[in-house]
């Protein structure tokens, strides 16, 4: 069964920003980006859009599949 997978701690890291910089930037609760992060929860396309152009990538950067 395929996972969904993000790149969001290391994208985090690189810009130096802090889980609730990066909810208040996109418009959810720090607990979201935590349960994200932790891939406990799938954002919808709108937030997984909203995630990867505050980080200027495409989506694909920042969240793939794996087997």
């Amino acid at each position: 069964m395929e996972k969904l997978k993000n790149r969001l701690r290391v994208l985090r890291a690189e810009k130096d920003i802090s889980q609730e910089v990066l909810a208040k930037a996109v418009g959810v609760s720090r607990q979201t980006i935590v349960s994200i992060e932790g891939e406990d929860y799938s954002p919808s396309v709108t937030l997984a859009l909203k995630i990867a152009a505050y980080f200027g990538k495409r989506m694909e950067e920042v969240f793939f599949l794996e087997k």
